[in-house]
């Protein structure tokens, strides 16, 4: 049988197994909407830690990261992921325990937006829907970067049509999340992310064993002006397309750019993001009891930095061994599945590029949930239909899963898409928009209503403006929209909280003694009951 045989059966099997996880979990899912938005808060810390992560990271980890440093080497990558790595570790640190208490205390919040009106006190619902719009908005951007890795991943193995392939995938995406709710999500983003890291570990072993001596590929790598160093930026030779050029079947590079603090501090502001990610702050709510977080922050924090690494050694690896392959950023994104295909038997291909698909299916189910779940439970039955019930919530929710599936179909139509720079827009706009206020909601009793919503509008059009407006004029206002509209978002918060009315005296009380009743509130945790022990 051809090899293309067995790269295809593999991934079917991987198929099989995550639709089949979808059902399975059908029936509990769909017993309410807390059992399907969030659980029912009966996970435990691995699965926990796994979904946060695999959910995260995306396709980008796979395809976005190792793009970025063959292209340019390992300044934009490296500093990337320290910020990552960084932001990861701080988050689980100071956010994870106390929004899984507060998010119970504040009326057993089972959405982001859901929380940031209960912990004002709004009663019109005004800061939940200001929120869901803005993950609505945001969200489909971001499908549409994991339905461009879809599409992408069928195009380089088998040479099969784009378009036709990325909407495949997102049908399937679509139909495991639509059955079977955030249980099936963070079952298979378990399975996915133990699937990513021994992919990201297989294909850099395989590349490292495959060089024609460690010696000699750093030797060549280091020959290229600015690639190996932390300080300067490789710059590749480009036609008046865009494509780099080459001499005697090498790539060609002009001089190394300087790469200064400005630029560090840029990329490594892609950590403050994490403050304001709903489909890993939502996974803080939904762990079963508050004391294991400490047991999930130590397991998601060294997955995160090991995948990180591997990522970007990947990259530059694969610039060593085929320096002429990919002549954009664009295509250098598919470095990964050609290194795949070129070291590994067929079926292990086909096991290994399942990570890809593991990446953007973990990532996309996870958005369509928390998106459908923002609408219907914010926006629907919060403002539109308060006492509508649990099946009329959750049909609203798959409508608004369709919505955004079409959308996302939208987004990723475009083949020459970097998923790279996708993924940083959508990054930027939901953590500017919601870190500081995540921030703000947990450690400062002062923040009012008014203040949140000014802190998500300043977020949200601080990032469209410095994007489309200010960044292209380039020096120091090419700095990575994400530092300056979080700066902004944070001293909007802070200012029109302090000129507006104090919160009311029940709001502060709430504050005041959330650790303390949340510390009651694990001895009545339902991490005990039969059911939880299925998903510790």
């Amino acid at each position: 049988m051809s090899g293309d045989f067995w790269v295809m059966f593999a991934m079917l099997l991987y198929f099989v197994v995550v639709l089949t996880i979808g059902f399975l979990y059908a029936k509990r899912s769909n017993s309410s909407t807390s059992e399907y938005f969030l659980g029912g808060r009966k996970v435990g810390p691995w699965l926990t830690a796994l979904s946060a992560e695999a959910s995260d990271m995306s396709g980008y980890l796979l395809m976005g990261l190792p793009g970025v440093a063959y292209f340019t080497g390992a300044s934009d990558a490296g500093w990337t992921a320290v910020g990552l790595a960084i932001g990861t570790y701080l988050n689980w640190k100071f956010v994870a325990k106390r929004l899984r208490l507060y998010s119970v205390v504040a009326g057993d919040s089972i959405t982001l937006p859901g929380f940031y009106s209960k912990r004002f006190h709004d009663e019109r619902n005004i800061v939940a829907t200001v929120a869901a719009l803005i993950i609505l908005v945001f969200f489909c951007v971001y499908v549409g970067s994991c339905f461009v890795t879809c599409g992408k991943l069928f195009n380089t193995l088998f040479g099969l049509d784009y378009a036709s392939m990325m909407v495949l995938g997102a049908i399937i995406v679509f139909l495991y999340t639509l059955v079977g709710g955030y249980l099936s999500v963070v079952a298979t983003d378990f399975v996915q992310g133990v699937l990513m890291f021994f992919a990201l570990a297989v294909v850099l072993i395989g590349s490292i064993a495959s060089a024609s001596g460690v010696e000699n590929m750093v030797a060549y790598l280091q020959s290229i002006p600015g690639f190996l160093s932390g300080t300067q930026i490789a710059v590749p030779v480009l036609t008046d397309a865009g494509a780099q050029m080459t001499e005697n079947a090498m790539p060609l590079f002009g001089d190394a750019a300087e790469y200064g603090v400005l630029s560090i501090v840029s990329m490594m502001a892609w950590g403050l993001g994490y403050f304001g990610m709903p489909q890993v702050l939502v996974r803080f709510m939904g762990i079963r009891s508050a004391s294991e977080v400490k047991r999930s922050r130590v397991i998601a924090v060294t997955w995160c930095a090991v995948s990180l690494f591997c990522a970007i050694c990947i990259g530059l690896v694969g610039r060593a061994l085929l320096p002429v392959e990919f002549a954009t950023q664009s295509a250098a994104e598919n470095i990964f599945i050609v290194l795949s295909r070129q070291l590994l038997p067929s079926f292990m291909c086909g096991v290994v590029v399942s990570g890809i698909l593991a990446a953007s299916m973990s990532s996309s189910s996870s958005y369509l949930l928390i998106a459908g779940s923002s609408v219907a439970e914010n926006i629907f039955r919060g403002v539109i239909k308060k006492n509508a019930t649990d099946r009329q919530v959750m049909i609203v929710a798959r409508i608004t899963l369709v919505v955004v599936f079409l959308f996302g179909i939208l987004v990723a139509y475009d083949e020459s898409s970097s998923i790279f720079t996708v993924v940083s827009y959508a990054w930027a706009g939901l953590g500017a928009s919601f870190g500081p206020l995540t921030l703000a909601c947990l450690y400062w009793r002062r923040t009012t209503m008014q203040g949140a919503i000014a802190c998500m509008v300043t977020g949200t059009a601080s990032v469209l403006v410095w994007h489309n407006l200010i960044k292209p004029l380039g020096g120091v206002f090419g700095i990575y929209e994400l530092l300056p509209a979080f700066i902004l978002a944070g001293v909007a918060l802070v200012v029109v909280s302090l000129l507006t009315a104090p919160p009311s005296a029940a709001v502060l009380d709430e504050f005041d003694h959330y650790l303390e009743r949340g510390d009651a509130l694990e001895g009545e945790d339902p991490a005990q009951e039969p059911e939880a022990s299925a998903l510790a």
